[in-house]
């Protein structure tokens, strides 16, 4: 297995929604693992890249140069319903915090003589932002519409594992750092101020090839 890595920083505080909330404490959760750390599941991680790289090459003016890199990105994230010969060629892995950080809270938690919950964990990696509707005639707050959500905080690192089977080539590379490059939000609310992330791609030497490929994309 050949792993390329993908690194998120966040630049602003962002919320890796889960589609529900805790009653009493939030509407909205963040997607958080059984020590409490957040992240965000790869499955959606690969939509998001997916869809990127649909938008920069639907943007290129040259129909055959347009056809080529939609065959690229079918061989690098698959089609629904794929067959053997059209299934994605790479396997996107959750977006997590350092492996070692997780591995150490996580043997403290299972200690006997442990004093720390999986709620301080989420809390100290965490903040609850609440928001209301404001009637535009009015001014004033509508009634019932106070919301509130849980958010990562902004600075942390966040790193998906990013696995082929064979040593992906220069054009699916290419496509993978523009892609990479162009993906500027994530989570709820990407579109309210929320989200905003700054990605590299690593090859498996950990070595940063984030613009290493860029000047190939658009070219046959």
């Amino acid at each position: 297995m050949i792993i390329y890595k993908l690194r998120m920083k966040l630049l602003s505080d962002t919320t890796f929604g889960r589609g529900d909330g805790v009653a009493g404490l939030v509407d909205q959760e963040v997607e958080h693992d059984s020590s409490g750390f957040p992240y965000l599941r790869g499955r959606t991680l690969k939509g998001l890249l997916s869809e990127e790289c649909d938008n920069l090459i639907a943007v290129l003016s040259c129909d055959h140069i347009r056809k080529h890199w939609k065959s690229v990105a079918c061989h690098l994230f698959g089609k629904p319903g794929s067959t053997l010969e059209t299934i994605s060629q790479m396997q996107v892995g959750d977006a997590c915090l350092p492996e070692d950080l997780r591995q150490a809270v996580a043997y403290q938690i299972k200690r006997q003589d442990n004093k720390l919950m999986r709620v301080d964990i989420l809390q100290s990696l965490t903040a609850i932002r609440r928001q209301t509707a404001i009637d535009s005639k009015t001014g004033v707050a509508d009634e019932t519409s106070l919301r509130s959500a849980r958010v990562v905080l902004r600075e942390l690192e966040f790193t998906a594992n990013l696995s082929f089977e064979v040593q992906p080539d220069r054009d699916t590379l290419t496509l993978l750092s523009v892609g990479t490059l162009a993906l500027r939000r994530v989570g709820s609310n990407r579109n309210r101020g929320l989200g905003h992330i700054q990605c590299q791609l690593f090859d498996p030497d950990n070595k940063n090839i984030t613009s290493d490929f860029v000047q190939y994309f658009g070219t046959v």
